[in-house]
């Protein structure tokens, strides 16, 4: 376990390399760096793990390797935590991260940039991994920051194209507003507990704190805040969308592997305090539910490939805030991994259909590629049936599952509902893609796709998206607390068979509304209410035209009223006056020698004029 460290330390190498010689690597040469770093780093974490769960009793391990900085008495080491969630983390960023990168290296072949693309894919795993294994707040918060950073890089990395600028500087912005708030829940709990190290955090709150007092919620609160930024859950879920423009690696990497997943490790890690904070728990779960089930909607008429598994990923993090709101850790986790496996699975698999039909992403401009493309097809199907859990076959089922019977356990009614809403509404859209793009008219001539680059990653993928992935089950005991429910098999049955007759049910819709001619789709599409209705999910509920109007516009306003810069006038009297005052003293500087007298027996009179006045007032 003295290797941990390694695992974000060949990353970081990788990008060192491909960043200073960059300009004198080869494409080949590049993969090797890029790809290899995250092997090797795969490899540590995977030795690491195996050494970890051989001991037996073995509850975390701590490797301090030095002193990150020393300001009185704060001190934070860089410090590292392996731990049941940490490991977990660990194996999905590290293992899905190479496969990704494998993915990548076939994918983004002769693209401009290639090394320049995989130096930013090292460093946002090295970030991920900081994140994840950080034993303080602190160190957490600079792989949290560095994740945003290199989300920048990645999604705006066709830069010629403006609006992939835009959606670049969306996306910073939007978490930017997270981050500010997390850092002020830093800020709080340092203030209150006199630290930032985790462990002693979740020992010295139950001390200091009880349950429900201000500082704790508005602590929460602010952690809460940074969790919906990362995550992309109401109200700061509208740049995930957008996040799109970036390679389709990129989205793979963003949404299976890191960033959108450091909210729930977040709230997963910091578990106690949210504990200490019962309505900031239930806000999570209510974020969660509005947030699945909005996100269904919208993906249920989206046209972009690439977009519709965006809200997708938005609905299924939307899932573990469900689960975490209802205190069901480990379910939470579980779904981390198992959605991990599958989206990962989905997107590189996206990342085929587009190049084989020549970087066509409209659904509606496909069509039959089941017969060109068989293997990515079997792909689509196994992922697709992994997202809509269907039943007992794919990774999925069991993961959510698990999640909707501890809402219903708990008695979380309304989270429990809200939850099969969701499953219904990611049934229907999930197999509208896989009809549309698969089955049916054949609208682009596609192309048979060759490598072992593209079709290992995403073997690998399909079997751990199968039930096979669902006997990966995180080492969480000990780490999280587990809920206290009744056994009920009669219960836990009958949660199984409605959401697997949900499932079956939204799938059998998808059929009906999208296979074959598709008439009484495009009837409802195309009326008044559905196209209304379109365009307000299309647009992702108009969110993004709400806070322009409540941010954009008014700050806009602002500057112009401020175009001339009105405080910086107003200092700039300042250096004015001086040069008002030289000038005018620098008028009596004419060379005469009578102005000179005269101003000489002038202030001589002024003198005496002013010691005889104060001469008299003193007598006096």
């Amino acid at each position: 376990m003295n290797l941990l460290y390694l695992t974000f330390v060949f990353p970081l190498v990788g990008f060192l390399l491909l960043s200073t010689i960059r300009s004198r690597l080869t494409e080949n040469l590049a993969a090797v760096i890029g790809v290899g770093s995250m092997g090797l780093a795969a490899l540590t974490a995977l030795y690491v793990g195996i050494d970890f769960l051989s001991i037996e009793g073995q509850g975390a391990y701590r490797q301090v390797l030095w002193t990150w900085m020393q300001v009185g008495d704060f001190a934070p080491a860089f410090g590292l935590h392996l731990d049941g969630l940490s490991l977990t983390m660990l194996g999905v960023v590290t293992g899905v991260g190479f496969l990704i990168h494998l993915f990548a290296s076939w994918y983004m072949r002769g693209e401009k940039g290639y090394e320049r693309f995989f130096s930013y894919m090292n460093l946002f795993v090295a970030s991920m991994l900081l994140l994840v294994l950080g034993d303080n707040l602190l160190l957490l918060y600079l792989g949290w920051e560095g994740v945003g950073l290199c989300s920048y890089l990645l999604i705006g990395f066709y830069y010629h194209d403006r609006a992939n600028g835009a959606a670049a500087i969306k996306a910073f912005t939007v978490t930017r507003v997270g981050d500010v708030l997390m850092a002020i829940g830093l800020f709080i709990i340092y203030h209150q507990l006199g630290t930032l190290d985790i462990q002693e955090i979740l020992v010295r709150a139950p001390e200091v704190w009880k349950t429900g007092d201000m500082a704790v919620t508005l602590a929460t609160l602010m952690l809460l805040g940074g969790a919906v930024g990362k995550s992309a859950q109401l109200p700061l879920q509208t740049w995930l969308a957008d996040a799109m423009a970036g390679p389709t690696p990129v989205s793979a990497l963003i949404h299976a592997a890191t960033m959108v997943t450091a909210g729930v490790y977040l709230i997963a890690r910091t578990h106690v305090l949210f504990m200490m904070a019962p309505e900031v728990l239930q806000l999570v779960g209510a974020i969660g539910a509005v947030t699945l089930v909005l996100a269904g909607f919208s993906a249920m008429v989206q046209t972009d490939i690439k977009r519709i598994l965006a809200y997708s990923t938005m609905s299924q993090i939307g899932y573990m805030f469900l689960a975490l709101g209802a205190g069901a850790w480990s379910a939470a986790v579980f779904h981390l991994m198992t959605h991990a496996f599958f989206k990962a699975l989905l997107f590189l698999s996206s990342g085929a259909v587009i190049i084989a039909c020549h970087h066509e992403q409209n659904i509606f401009k496909m069509g039959g590629l089941w017969k060109k493309i068989p293997f990515v097809y079997a792909c689509f199907l196994v992922g697709g049936g992994a997202l809509a859990a269907l039943p007992f076959l794919t990774v999925g089922f069991y993961s959510k599952d698990e999640i909707l019977w501890d809402e219903f356990g708990t008695q979380h009614f309304e989270l429990f509902w809200a939850g099969l809403v969701g499953a219904f509404f990611t049934s229907i859209y999930t197999f509208r893609l896989i009809f549309i793009v698969f089955h049916g008219k054949e609208n682009t001539h596609a192309h048979a796709l060759k490598g072992v680059s593209y079709w290992l990653p995403l073997g690998v993928l399909l079997v751990l998206s199968t039930a096979v992935g669902a006997m990966i089950h995180p080492p969480l005991d000990g780490v999280l607390p587990a809920l206290n429910i009744t056994p009920n098999e009669e219960a836990k049955h009958y949660v199984e068979m409605l959401s697997g007759t949900v499932a079956l049910v939204g799938i059998g819709i998808a059929a009906f509304l999208f296979l074959g001619e598709r008439k009484l789709a495009t009837a409802v599409a195309q009326s008044p209410l559905g196209r209304l209705l379109s365009r307000l999910w299309m647009s992702g509920w108009g969110f993004d035209w709400v806070y322009d109007k409540l941010f954009v516009k008014p700050y806009l306003f602002l500057v112009r009223i401020n175009r001339n810069d009105i405080i910086d006038q107003g200092i700039g009297l300042i250096p004015r006056f001086a040069r008002w005052s030289h000038d005018g003293v620098s008028v009596t500087e004419s060379g005469r020698l009578r102005w000179y007298a005269a101003s000489m027996v002038l202030g001589a009179v002024m003198v005496l004029a002013a010691l005889i006045y104060l001469s008299s007032n003193f007598k006096g």
